[in-house]
């Protein structure tokens, strides 16, 4: 990598945002808050500020492109289906925590009995410049870390969806 983005001074205030929409089949809905990415020497900061979302624990992920748009997948039209698969570029064989499964699972995202999520997540294999241009998603259930007993800790349906510039 080149430029100045690796220099001290620098890389403390290189800061992303993706803004997250609800997603739907229908396509792309209206914008329930945004995600704030900065390196650090423990990985990727994510910092959420998210409203509008079921309560409970939620799948959360990198995935593989940076679109939000539905897409066909088994014949089917599905939300967000044009982000791809998760972020994945060291074929990892299965989904894990974030530690063993692919670059792209994140830890959980929490979201609260109003339906807003404001934490702070780090994902200690990610820097920046792996994830810019690439999707975050947020899925309806959560996420058991495990193939089993549903594909990719059975988070489900794509429910929100946001572009990292």
């Amino acid at each position: 990598m080149m430029g100045c983005a690796n220099s001290p001074t620098s890389s403390h205030h290189t800061q992303h945002q993706a803004t997250v929409h609800t997603v739907s089949a229908q396509g792309v809905g209206k914008a329930i808050g945004t995600i704030q990415f900065k390196d650090s020497p423990a990985g990727l900061v994510l910092i959420t500020d998210l409203a509008e979302l079921p309560p409970g624990p939620h799948g959360f992920h990198i995935h593989e492109k940076g679109s939000c748009d539905p897409a066909k997948k088994d014949g089917e039209i599905g939300a967000a289906m044009a982000a791809g698969g998760h972020f994945n570029p060291n074929q990892a064989p299965h989904h894990g925590t974030p530690l063993t499964g692919h670059l792209g699972d994140l830890p959980v995202l929490n979201v609260d009995a109003q339906g807003q999520a404001k934490v702070t997540l780090v994902a200690p294999r990610l820097k920046l410049a792996d994830v810019q241009g690439l999707a975050i998603m947020v899925h309806a259930g959560g996420d058991n870390y495990a193939d089993q007993p549903k594909p990719l800790g059975g988070g489900g349906e794509r429910i929100a969806c946001g572009v990292i510039n």
